[in-house]
């Protein structure tokens, strides 16, 4: 199977065949890999007095950036963020990324539209709307919802993906920041919207939030994503436990601790990732990845040493038994 052929294997449930897909919600460490900038760390200020020919340009040099990215590191996705100015450059990209990689790669956008935790200027604003302005509130998420499902209908006759993450943090490593009843008044129905909605485009789903996810974890279930990332063992997320509990029913990304890669030893970050491809694999509906991304500031040996125990230790038990066959 290509790299976007074993992914949505994976999101679908499929029987697992082969090495484990692998991706990373955003690699920032293309400058100390490959010498260049990544996009989210680029500034598009000027993008209105460029020519057209510099504005191709810069698609083009974000399009390489991304595929050498999935290239070298074996992912089987790639997250397209929005660096861009304008939904027209976004969906350039989009068509350019596709073309240049051959269609090998699971592309997807970020497609959130529901509250997420806010920043600490505005928690307690938040908090006095939550309480004040609770219809306000809600009618607002139904225009958030109605807006991104328009956005993905209309990129479906455009630059089509092949998914949305949905990006809205929801936890903190203590649990979620609104209370379960909270979290049904502005969440729940409006996230199960979401997600069946763009699964009724023809979309496939893929929920992140960080922190401690259990309360709420069959909220995020309702509306039937196809996959939760990053199950954050910060927040003492087990995947051998949220495996045994839902792993029937949606595809798991993650529990590679992050934590560890920056602060552990390197017999830590090998148990973590040891330990998320031992619980995580059996019966398909897995994901490598660490518990965020490949964050600025992270060292670069650290992500290379996981990536090399998920290539030894990430095939299927039938699949590494044929392999080693004389």
């Amino acid at each position: 199977m290509s790299p976007k052929q074993a992914f949505i294997n994976a999101l679908e449930g499929g029987a697992p065949v082969g090495r484990v897909p692998h991706f990373e919600l955003v690699f920032y460490l293309t400058m100390e890999a490959f010498g260049r900038v990544h996009p989210l760390q680029r500034t598009y200020a000027q993008w209105d007095q460029m020519t057209r020919t510099e504005q191709r340009l810069q698609i083009q040099d974000v399009a390489d950036v991304l595929l050498q990215t999935a290239r070298h590191y074996d992912h089987s996705a790639i997250f397209i963020h929005h660096t861009l100015p304008s939904e027209a450059a976004e969906q350039e990209l989009i068509t350019t990324i596709r073309e240049k990689g051959d269609d090998a790669y699971f592309l997807m956008l970020h497609g959130d539209a529901t509250y997420a935790i806010p920043a600490g200027n505005e928690m307690v604003s938040m908090s006095r709307r939550m309480k004040r302005d609770r219809e306000s509130m809600q009618r607002e998420a139904r225009e958030k919802v109605d807006a991104a499902l328009a956005r993905a209908e209309r990129l479906r006759s455009t630059a089509p993906v092949d998914g949305f993450a949905l990006c809205s943090d929801y936890c903190f490593n203590t649990g979620p920041f609104m209370s379960p009843a909270m979290f049904d008044d502005f969440i729940t129905p409006y996230l199960a919207d979401l997600v069946r909605g763009y699964r009724a485009q023809g979309y496939y789903v893929i929920k992140h939030t960080d922190g401690d996810i259990r309360p709420i974890l069959d909220r995020l279930l309702i509306g039937e994503p196809h996959a939760l990332h990053s199950l954050d063992p910060q927040a003492g997320v087990d995947i051998r436990d949220i495996k045994q509990r839902v792993g029937e029913r949606v595809c798991l990304i993650g529990n590679v601790n992050c934590g560890l890669l920056d602060t552990g030893t390197d017999e830590q970050c090998i148990a973590s990732a040891e330990y998320a491809l031992t619980h995580g694999m059996p019966g398909g509906r897995y994901i490598f990845s660490t518990s965020n991304c490949i964050y600025t500031g992270m060292r670069l040996e650290r992500y290379e040493l996981i990536h090399r125990i998920w290539r030894e230790q990430g095939c299927h038990a039938q699949d590494a038994a044929q392999s080693v066959k004389p």
